[in-house]
């Protein structure tokens, strides 16, 4: 490598002071070296080198070379180029470097600036004050906010305060559908899903038909440019996908504003929109949990239950009784909901599981009948995970414990576990990577927590000196070895799960 540098910068030299020109035979067959010219200077290009190889041209360069140097930059399609260049002088060098830096700097701009992306939309829509137009969209909020402005707040309370500076004006077409009267009154009380809005207050769009019985029924017109691609499958539509979701609810929220009487034409901008009378009263509220209608103002920080809407709901979604519900993780993936319910309802009955949500393929929530039925399933378990006995094979419970992995816990377990930076996909694997080594959490019931009282009333007593020291240690062994007086630190905790509870986001 030093002897083929020092031919090519010979005869550059040579070229320089009035000799022959460049030998062009120094470009080899396998075009490894080739001679170019880099920022109007001579130069070689490096090509099909190994990062050794490089590496040790490189070092050949800096020892013997002065007036050579060696650069690494970015090539076409973003790939990088080394090259090796011919410097008259250190102050060319300098130029040389600062050209280079200059022009990366420029690139990195450039590449940040194609990564930032939707960004640059999303503080548009925030500096223009829009009028954000969602379907149930609370957890979509949440999501724009962990993705564009920063981590989501620990609390509800900070969270609405933020999302206010950024979005001042949203409405949600699922709570307008079901609290305004006229509106209530076109979807005749029926569902006000997506979907369902969809195909009852926008039909021409939602059946791409254009009979007469659908053209007679008032309704906005909508324009929508669309590739050849799709096109063909637009007016059926794929629900559940993101664009196409948006588009229905725009188309929702257009011809709902349409049977209120507003007029789009009479509206100057997005911001007046938002504060229409027919509007105002329904803007910036969001359903904070849907399934038992509880709503939070965005504006004032407020919560309020939706009564109607609640009532209409119950028969379909039990009421979430946080102190009634276990978290169970590492049970074997082919359990599913009903027959995680099965096993449980063998032990305690019919009616002893109101419901059982996954969480994922190996978490699930089990929501009991009775809040003391959490301490009693928890208890049970502990005690099969301690006895591998013929009876615990045999027990109703033996398919949930199924390899040996299975662990339980209270709900408020599962908000510890949940309160951590730390990530993974299933709760499983976060509870494993925070140390978690125990399978069931026992919950202090309240008897034990009047029995804990007493023993520490015993306590107290037996430090006087009349007591003898064998009745003072039997307490004290007591209260050590109760498993369920065992506290989680606040570093055996876990992020990223949503949990339906109002403090948590």
């Amino acid at each position: 490598m030093k002897d083929r540098l020092s031919e090519w910068l010979g005869g550059l030299l040579r070229n320089r002071d009035g000799g022959s020109e460049v030998q062009p035979s120094f470009n080899d067959s396998k075009q490894q070296f080739e001679t170019i010219f880099f920022k109007m200077r001579p130069a070689i290009s490096l090509n099909g080198f190994t990062s050794h190889q490089l590496l040790l041209i490189q070092l050949v360069v800096r020892k013997h070379f002065k007036d050579l140097a060696y650069l690494r930059v970015s090539g076409e399609n973003s790939c990088s180029q080394n090259v090796i260049v011919y410097i008259e002088s250190e102050s060319d060098k300098k130029m040389l470097m600062k050209e280079v830096k200059d022009e990366q700097k420029i690139d990195a701009e450039m590449s940040i600036k194609a990564s930032i992306g939707f960004r640059h939309v999303i503080d548009l829509l925030s500096s223009e004050k829009k009028l954000i137009v969602g379907h149930n969209c609370f957890l979509d909020i949440a999501h724009i906010y962990s993705k564009f402005f920063g981590p989501l707040p620990l609390t509800a309370e900070e969270f609405i305060s933020s999302v206010n500076k950024y979005f001042p004006h949203i409405i949600d077409t699922k709570i307008l559908l079901n609290s305004n009267s006229i509106l209530q009154q076109r979807m005749k009380k029926s569902s006000t899903s997506l979907s369902k809005a969809f195909s009852v207050l926008c039909p021409q769009i939602a059946l791409g038909s254009k009979s007469t019985h659908l053209a007679l029924q008032p309704s906005v017109k909508v324009e929508v440019e669309v590739d050849d691609i799709r096109s063909s499958n637009w007016n059926s539509g794929v629900k559940h996908e993101a664009g196409y979701d948006a588009f229905m609810t725009g188309c929702v929220f257009a011809q709902a504003c349409s049977h209120l009487g507003i007029d789009f034409k009479q509206q100057s901008s997005s911001e007046n929109l938002a504060h229409n009378e027919k509007l105002r009263e329904h803007v910036n509220l969001l359903y904070l949990s849907w399934t038992n209608g509880e709503i939070i103002n965005l504006s004032t920080g407020n919560r309020t239950s939706e009564s109607l809407a609640s009532n209409k709901r119950k028969n379909h979604y039990p009421k979430i009784l946080f102190e009634c519900i276990v978290i169970v993780w590492g049970f074997p993936s082919h359990l599913k909901a009903w027959d995680i319910r099965e096993c449980i309802s063998k032990v305690y009955g019919p009616t002893s599981v109101i419901s059982v949500y996954h969480v994922d393929e190996t978490a699930v929530f089990v929501q009991f009948s009775r809040a003391e039925m959490v301490s009693k399933f928890l208890d049970l378990k502990g005690s099969l995970d301690r006895n591998n006995d013929p009876i615990s094979v045999l027990h109703p419970l033996a398919k949930l414990l199924e390899g040996g992995n299975t662990c339980a816990a209270s709900y408020e377990t599962y908000k510890e576990i949940c309160s951590s930076t730390v990530s993974k996909v299933l709760f499983a694997d976060q509870a494993k990577a925070v140390g978690i080594k125990w399978k069931t959490k026992l919950v202090e019931s309240s008897d034990k927590t009047k029995e804990h009282e007493s023993l520490r009333k015993v306590k107290a007593v037996n430090s006087d000196p009349s007591c003898g020291e064998r009745t003072k240690n039997k307490n004290f062994d007591d209260v050590s070895n109760d498993s369920s007086y065992s506290q989680l630190s606040s570093d055996e905790i876990i992020d990223s799960f949503y949990t339906r509870e109002a403090k948590q986001i």
